[in-house]
């Protein structure tokens, strides 16, 4: 299982801010060649990222390269400086059908073979981010074996609806649960839309609880100030393991009893309740084992 609870998006054309990045505690390192990058300093990114790519890889950071989207003309020549054997996948923006995953998987096919690399080892995370790409979530989410993961994209999202970003973010309350369904059920993780105010650490931590409550695993970071609150509330606690282990024992306790349920503290405990405390524990064991 790949943990990636923080991913911390990274400008591409600022090497000082890439050194800067391996001493961050993200789980993906995310070096930038779309929005933070002005146009003018595409090719600089592109030059920075494919330097770096090696000294990130080295210092044993999991690297995902963000590619511009395909309707901008310079996707081709991103895959080109993103792909290489340091490079443990790439976040492909804007899709909205399977057709556009099709083309990316094409264009990285391409470049594994020049390079050596083995078929499938770059692993794509997709952005879906308009009317189109949210109604599409599933089928947009099963159309590659590369694809290990799908993220919602609010600030494109409300711009194609044509509404207006809030703090609240009632307005994307729908689409932000479809993206975490569609991408439960592909069996890819999904991960949650960028919390912009990262002056705001407690409306970052009450957001990060609100995706997590919907299902989703991770989150993009855009300040290293965010990354611990993602990688806490993203994380099993100590309260929840303890819970867990106790239903996990009294559970046992009522099976040898001839028992389908129990309460615990008022509450009642049948399999779905013990399915999750399995899956936490689980969970907590594959985080002991990575970090």
């Amino acid at each position: 299982m790949n943990i990636m609870r923080s991913l911390m998006f990274v400008p591409g054309n600022r090497r000082d801010m890439l050194e800067k990045s391996l001493s961050f505690r993200a789980d993906i390192i995310v070096p930038d060649m779309q929005d933070s990058v002005p146009l003018s300093e595409k090719q600089s990114a592109r030059d920075v990222i494919h330097d770096m790519l090696p000294v990130l890889a080295e210092a044993q950071k999991k690297i995902i390269v963000r590619v511009n989207a395909m309707s901008t003309g310079l996707l081709e020549d991103d895959i080109k400086a993103g792909v290489s054997p340091h490079t443990f996948g790439l976040n492909i923006v804007n899709i909205d059908t399977p057709e556009d995953v099709v083309i990316a998987e094409r264009l990285v096919a391409e470049q594994e073979r020049k390079q050596g690399l083995d078929d499938g080892s770059i692993k794509f995370i997709i952005y879906l981010e308009s009317a189109l790409g949210v109604t599409n979530a599933y089928r947009n989410c099963m159309s590659s074996n590369r694809i290990i993961a799908a993220a919602f994209g609010a600030e494109d999202f409300t711009v194609d609806m044509g509404v207006n970003r809030t703090d609240e973010g009632k307005e994307i309350l729908v689409p932000r649960s479809m993206v975490a369904i569609a991408a439960t059920a592909a069996g890819v993780v999904p991960i949650d839309v960028v919390y912009a105010n990262f002056r705001d650490i407690d409306g970052l931590e009450k957001d990060v609880i609100a995706g997590k409550n919907m299902g989703y695993k991770g989150k993009f970071a855009i300040h290293p100030a965010q990354i611990e609150i993602i990688n806490e509330t993203f994380s099993p606690s100590h309260e929840e393991v303890e819970y867990a282990r106790r239903v996990l024992s009294e559970w046992e306790t009522a099976k040898a009893n001839g028992r389908g349920s129990l309460s615990i503290d008022g509450k009642m405990v049948d399999v779905p309740v013990v399915k999750r405390a399995e899956n936490l524990i689980a969970l907590m064991k594959i985080f002991l084992t990575t970090n």
